[in-house]
């Protein structure tokens, strides 16, 4: 079996795989002051859990965007599960032609996503990953990674709205039923989640247009996108495994 880790800044999503089928998903908190062992055990517990014993894992494809913690995970994952982990970096075999001007300034998580995008609905696709930040990607017809755009995400800008003035209560991230408010809490929720949901209205219309492929497919993946795409219009498909799918795909391209 293949375990997959998609390292954010503030979860690690973590899948076994046997072949293309999900065994099982944890997620865990990313800790740049976990050691080698701290991570190994709370795996080893992991497993333990589900009646599982680690011997079973392969192999082991990481992709980081904390690169702090990646001399760690790696030294775990040679002490807990016997094995050199892959990590999603430059030079490595994608199956799909990276556009980027500088393909090594690519965040890794986002390189996995492209990969499962294009194999999972093909193209022309644009993938949307709201984690930390918010990552939209454009894939064309051929599968050719051209760009996309970076924002903050959702809960970022919740929190430096709320530690940047000091009036303004911390509040919860669920969507009021109406976008005028008559708290300063719905006022906070509607015009935050709101106006997410239209900035992805925006930016997917204009990513469309300039691939000049007005019906390409939207994939949406990460913790809060949920919450976004209820309201939206043009997301074709929740897909919260997208960058540990591919990371699988990766893992057997390479191996």
């Amino acid at each position: 079996m293949i375990l997959t880790m998609d390292v954010g800044n503030t979860n690690i999503k973590t899948a076994l795989f046997e072949g293309k089928d999900m065994v099982k998903y944890w997620r865990i908190s990313t800790s740049i002051t976990n050691t080698s062992d701290e991570y190994g055990i709370l795996l080893c517990n992991l497993f333990r859990n589900e009646g599982m014993d680690r011997g079973i894992v392969e192999g082991v494809a990481i992709s980081s965007v904390v690169p702090t913690i990646n001399f760690t995970l790696e030294h775990m994952c040679k002490n807990y599960f016997g094995v050199t982990p892959m990590m999603v970096e430059p030079g490595i075999k994608t199956g799909i032609n990276l556009k980027y001007e500088n393909p090594r300034e690519l965040g890794s998580d986002r390189i996995a996503n492209a990969v499962a995008a294009f194999d999972q609905y093909g193209g022309p696709c644009i993938f949307i990953d709201f984690g930390t930040a918010t990552t939209f990607g454009a894939l064309d017809e051929n599968g050719s990674f051209l760009g996309g755009c970076i924002c903050p995400g959702i809960k970022l800008a919740s929190e430096a709205l709320i530690g940047q003035t000091s009036k303004l209560p911390r509040f919860e991230l669920i969507k009021p039923e109406n976008v005028i408010g008559r708290t300063t809490v719905t006022n906070l929720q509607s015009g935050l989640i709101y106006g997410y949901i239209g900035q992805v209205d925006y930016l997917v219309r204009r990513m469309r247009a300039e691939l000049n492929a007005p019906k390409a497919f939207v994939v949406a993946t990460g913790g809060l996108a949920v919450l976004i795409a209820r309201d939206n219009q043009f997301i074709d498909k929740l897909d919260g495994l997208l960058t540990l799918k591919g990371l699988r795909l990766l893992y057997e391209r390479n191996r």
